[in-house]
């Protein structure tokens, strides 16, 4: 694998950056790594795993270089469906296989109900389709909160809500908004507000991302592989509850990844999953879907 270049890819209302790192000998289909609001940046150990084959990260709408050229402050799993869809085109390359996790998991089932002959394979690790949980309508006024926190106190507070939240076990609380709110120091996070308010996770992409609801009857017809997968640390967290209802629409039954929401991360942003066994994990599921040869 050769060291990454930098393209651009200009869509309507944003100039996405994505990177190639090729591998001109392999004849396996491109592998394209996302997350959302997660940029390139945090998936440098897990492609170091695929050296045998071309890889591709991007930095979602938004997010680190891909800046935003409207004036939108929302991004829909729609959009980024569609940025998706015009990235690989870029690509042409064919039909990608697609590890995505949280909410690029989202988009990218997004993607496979509309363009399902993009992706030869999907892993959609931890995706929080929270629409398809019994507890959809108290998970949507939790991140609804978090929003509101986040344009009325600033980061470190809605930060400190988020994290209550996915680390929950069980349902959602109807009350979350009016617990005690957690205090950011507890998470390292400041207490005190810089002013901005272009924060992707918590301020463009947090409601509507939880709010999409998925043509379930789409996935279940589309020619791609779909792979549903849930941490082995992450039971009974919202993600993974989410993981295992989607699981269950689509008529499967998810896939178990090493570690928690974060397993594949080797100290990207500061975190270190279990990114060998992640990446084995990963390696197992896709050629799992390669036709054996003739």
């Amino acid at each position: 694998m050769s060291a990454p270049t930098t393209h651009t890819l200009d869509v309507p209302g944003a100039v996405l950056y994505y990177d190639v790192r090729s591998n001109e000998s392999s004849t396996a289909p491109v592998l394209l790594l996302i997350g959302s609001p997660m940029a390139a940046s945090g998936f440098v150990t897990l492609a170091g795993h695929f050296s045998d084959r071309t890889v591709v990260t991007y930095d979602p709408r938004g997010a680190e270089r891909s800046r935003r050229t409207d004036d939108a402050t929302e991004t829909t799993p729609n959009e980024h469906a569609d940025d998706l869809h015009r990235l690989i085109l870029a690509l042409d390359a064919g039909p990608v296989d697609l590890f995505a996790t949280s909410g690029g998991a989202v988009n990218a089932l997004v993607l496979v109900a509309r363009h399902p002959e993009q992706v030869r394979t999907l892993v959609a690790h931890e995706p929080p389709a929270v629409q398809v949980l019994p507890d959809r309508e108290e998970a949507l006024a939790a991140a609804t909160d978090i929003h509101q926190t986040y344009q009325r106190s600033g980061l470190g507070p809605a930060m400190a809500k988020f994290i209550t939240l996915v680390g929950l076990k069980g349902p959602v609380p109807a009350d979350f908004a009016r617990q005690p709110a957690p205090d950011p120091a507890t998470f390292g996070l400041p207490a005190e507000d810089d002013g901005s308010r272009d924060d992707p996770l918590v301020g463009q992409n947090i409601v509507s991302c939880l709010d999409q609801q998925h043509d379930v009857d789409a996935l279940r017809a589309a020619s791609t592989r779909i792979v549903i997968a849930a941490g082995t640390r992450t039971e009974g967290e919202l993600a993974h509850r989410a993981a295992e209802a989607m699981a269950e629409r689509l008529g499967s039954a998810p896939v178990a990844f090493p570690g928690d929401h974060a397993g594949f991360l080797g100290g990207e942003y500061g975190m270190t999953g279990e990114p060998d066994a992640f990446a084995a994990t990963l390696r197992q599921v896709l050629d799992a879907g390669t036709p054996a040869p003739e």
